[in-house]
């Protein structure tokens, strides 16, 4: 029981670093594409408004909620290999 607890703890840590990462890399590539479009579009207003209001309409996106399956993934399949083998 005691290594099952070990197991949460370190695998819910280790998968909290691949979503800060992974949600960190997803905003800057989000905020590059933003600036880019500000410069296709004929540099409209001020850069860092421009790119401000893009990043909030991206957090309430369903892209940045998609990156939680981080967390969801692996704990269904670990779920199902644990049942498969123990229970079939």
């Amino acid at each position: 029981m005691l290594a099952l607890l070990r197991l949460m703890v370190f695998g819910f840590l280790f998968l909290s670093v691949i979503y800060v990462a992974l949600s960190l890399y997803s905003r800057s590539v989000r905020s590059a594409k933003l600036r880019q479009q500000w410069e296709d579009d004929g540099r409209p207003g001020e850069r860092d408004a421009f790119v401000a209001a893009g990043l909030k309409e991206y957090d309430g996106s369903v892209r940045r909620k998609l990156i939680l399956l981080v967390y969801i993934v692996p704990i269904a399949v670990m779920s199902t290999i644990i049942y498969l083998t123990n229970f079939n």
